[in-house]
């Protein structure tokens, strides 16, 4: 085996994959498609046009130099508050290949949240696309730490012209630090998840190729941003891993922005979110689009109701594929396949991956029983950067605490019960959020719902609801006590919304995740 390779033997269930001694990711996903023949390809399109797989590499090595000739050392973290763009993805693989740890974060964040990333990382460098200026420079006037090098896309697109457009591979390991990732903070405050040269190998390869089956003759689509982990996957490294084509959009994804992508560039996969395919559901129903060129979609974020997957497949003509992965973990490891859907569940754990499901004393629960959800893999973070005691308590022996609740049924399907701080204790027993939630959206006046616990009168636990509508001016007490009685046919006495809320909108994390935390005070 030559240095900076992998190989891969998919003869096996789950693929075989072997690392080089010497590793630097950056030679599997970039360099790769050169000595494989693939320059003339196209690896990146967007409405400013397409960028080729020889482009893209040239474009990886300029900025890595570009990134070395600031002053910053190897190991040094460089934030990036950067848009969906090729020079988003130039500058990640630039930074690994040139020994450095790329650090993508959320751009929709305020000055406090990025003040906060600088100062917990102490970070080289800082990139930042225009159109986040604002926030940025506020948090680099009030932040403690001032990187050695901070510069705005476009600056370092001028270095990037004055640099080399060679660069070796900086010496690193598979199990080397290589990329942050913060989580999205749907239960508190973000933490650094430290992620290695081999992660995104793994979950390209057992998700990207072994469950979506993956070609380079695959276009991808993604509704989710490249700042989160989902979405990296999605639209930069699943394609890049196989030579095929990812579409980058760097605005809103609203779902006439999302159709009007589809019909134009014909990606043959589209990764959503719940709250987006029942938003373009909504907008079916006022317009046919056509999405005939999708062969599959995918769901993730948070658990896809089994209504929204039935009338999605069903409306779209492609099977969605409801899945449930972690910032941690990198991507998915709980996914329907293809050929196996069951509308409701997340579907069988993804070759490569083990799970298990443990009650409050750490031992496994009887079958059937819901219980925290413990996931093995080899794409698993390494640690929570300088935060030893949240490590210890989420990273056991190569386990990962996801903090989901989950059961795993008699045909081995993993069913969501909700985040295990959203479960609800009502009258002694433990009810699921998102199991109230599936069955509210069941009515055909509901298009989002969340579910928390409130006290009523006596200080007893009930579920309260918050509901957005399809039409605002159906809200009133008459479909409360209607949505109350379609609760009551289907779940357990027990279970149906005491209190009825008809809202706007459900606050929510940028990757879509519904922070039920800030409801429990409505």
């Amino acid at each position: 085996m030559e240095p900076m390779t992998v190989r891969i033997d998919r003869a096996t269930t789950p693929a075989t994959i072997a690392y080089a001694p010497v590793f630097n990711v950056a030679a599997a996903f970039i360099d790769r498609h050169l000595a494989e023949g693939r320059g003339g390809r196209v690896a990146i399109r967007t409405r400013a046009g397409d960028t080729t797989y020889a482009a893209l590499a040239e474009a990886v090595n300029r900025a890595g130099n570009a990134l070395s000739a600031g002053g910053l050392a190897p190991g040094d973290r460089v934030i990036m508050v950067v848009k969906d763009c090729p020079e988003f993805v130039a500058l990640f693989f630039g930074a690994i290949k040139a020994g450095l740890v790329p650090v993508p974060v959320n751009t929709l964040l305020r000055a406090a949240d990025y003040g906060y990333m600088l100062e917990e990382s102490a970070a080289g460098a800082l990139a930042y696309s225009a159109e986040f200026a604002a926030e940025v420079e506020a948090a680099l006037a009030q932040s403690r730490h001032r990187p050695a090098l901070v510069l705005t896309v476009a600056a370092l697109a001028e270095r990037m012209a004055q640099a080399s457009a060679n660069l070796a591979p900086a010496p690193a390991t598979p199990t080397s630090d290589c990329f942050w990732l913060f989580s999205s903070g749907s239960t508190g405050g973000p933490k650094a998840a430290v992620h290695r040269h081999r992660d995104m190998v793994e979950t390209s390869e057992h998700y990207g190729v072994g469950v979506l089956r993956l070609t380079e003759r695959d276009v991808c689509f993604s509704a989710a941003k490249l700042f989160f982990a989902y979405g990296l996957g999605n639209a930069m490294t699943f394609p890049l891993w196989v030579g095929g084509t990812a579409v980058l959009f760097d605005g809103r994804p609203t779902p006439e922005v999302i159709f009007d992508i589809i019909e134009g560039f014909r990606p043959t996969l589209y990764f959503g979110v719940p709250t987006l395919y029942a938003a373009m559901l909504r907008a079916l129903g006022e317009r046919g689009r056509d999405l005939s060129s999708l062969r599959a979609c995918v769901s993730a974020g948070e658990a896809l109701p089994a209504e929204i997957c039935r009338r999605w497949q069903a409306e779209a003509r492609a099977p969605v594929l409801d899945g449930i992965g972690s910032t941690e973990a990198l991507h998915i490891f709980i996914s329907n396949r293809l050929d196996d859907i069951r509308p409701g569940a997340s579907g069988r754990v993804v070759p490569g991956y083990a799970a298990r499901i443990v009650g409050e004393d750490g031992r496994p629960v009887a079958a059937g029983a819901s219980g925290r959800l413990w996931i093995k893999g080899d794409s698993n973070a390494d640690r929570y950067w300088n935060n030893p005691a949240k490590t210890a308590a989420t990273m056991v022996d190569g386990w990962l605490d996801t903090g989901d609740t989950y059961l795993r049924d008699d045909a081995g399907y993993y069913v969501y019960c909700g985040r295990s701080d959203d479960m609800l204790k009502i009258g002694g027993i433990w009810c699921s959020s998102f199991e109230i939630e599936a069955r509210l959206i069941e009515h055909p006046k509901v298009l989002e719902a969340a579910v928390v616990a409130r006290a009523d009168a006596d200080g007893l636990t009930k579920p309260a609801a918050f509901i957005i509508l399809n039409r605002p001016e159906d809200a009133g007490e008459a479909l409360s006590e209607e949505l109350r009685a379609h609760c009551k046919a289907a779940l357990a006495p027990y279970k149906f919304p005491r209190w009825i809320t008809y809202v706007s909108e459900l606050p929510k994390t940028a990757t879509g995740k519904i922070q039920r935390f800030k409801l429990r005070g409505g």
